[in-house]
């Protein structure tokens, strides 16, 4: 999978996505990472500054992301695409909410993700309108910027690319065997979550207090290791 990411930061991704799972993945060329930044589509002296928002429209605190600079990075990411199999996102706080099933059907659905990040107070609505591109939200709150938003999705999608982590590793995660069957929460007995977990040592001390894992974890008995882990999901 390729992703194809426009914003006006590019080296804020640097250390996030270059290690662990996903530098792995990179290294491994199960994904690759490319960065257009829409001050490099504004004509001028490359010394000088290149603004790339205004003032909106009908007033109101805050600058606006112009539309014509995003467009014209767009234009350059489109020649790079090789597959019809793409997804283009602008994140917005006032988007569809981002989830797991979401993270899981991009997954295996496209071959080219373009993500359109934000900041200051968005971007200008002709962006969305021109690209047929839908707006995803991660949370009810506003960020900075929307550079955040694109690595937390970038890290959902791209450990659910096939190869990049074991298949054993991802089904034992919560919601993973609901969502693929598109059940809602509630219908297996449990409310969709995690289970706890636990690692060495047996026995933590704290403050003078001690922590044990519980007895059935220890016991060897799977049976009712997954009964546990399902009544404390």
């Amino acid at each position: 999978m390729r992703f194809h990411i426009i914003t006006i930061f590019p080296n804020i991704y640097d250390s996030y996505m270059n290690e662990s799972i996903i530098g792995r993945a990179i290294k491994d060329k199960k994904i690759s990472l490319s960065f257009y930044n829409p001050r490099d589509y504004i004509k001028g002296n490359k010394s000088n500054y290149k603004p790339v928002d205004g003032k909106p429209y009908g007033g109101g605190v805050g600058m606006v992301l112009q539309a014509e600079p995003i467009l014209k990075a767009f234009s350059n990411v489109e020649k790079k695409i090789k597959s019809k199999k793409k997804k283009v996102v602008i994140f917005s706080a006032k988007g569809k909410p981002f989830n797991q099933k979401i993270a899981y059907d991009w997954a295996q659905k496209y071959e080219e993700i373009i993500f359109i990040t934000g900041r200051y107070e968005g971007i200008d609505e002709r962006v969305k309108l021109a690209l047929k591109a839908e707006e995803i939200s991660i949370g009810l709150y506003v960020l900075t910027d929307g550079d955040i938003a694109a690595m937390v999705v970038s890290s959902a999608v791209v450990r659910l690319i096939p190869g990049v982590i074991r298949l054993e590793s991802l089904k034992e995660e919560s919601n993973f065997n609901l969502l693929l069957k598109k059940e809602k929460r509630g219908e297996l007995g449990d409310n969709g979550l995690e289970y706890p977990h636990y690692t060495r040592p047996e026995v933590l001390r704290y403050k003078n207090k001690s922590y044990k894992v519980p007895k059935v974890l220890l016991s060897g008995n799977h049976q009712k290791i997954d009964e546990w882990r399902k009544k404390e999901n």
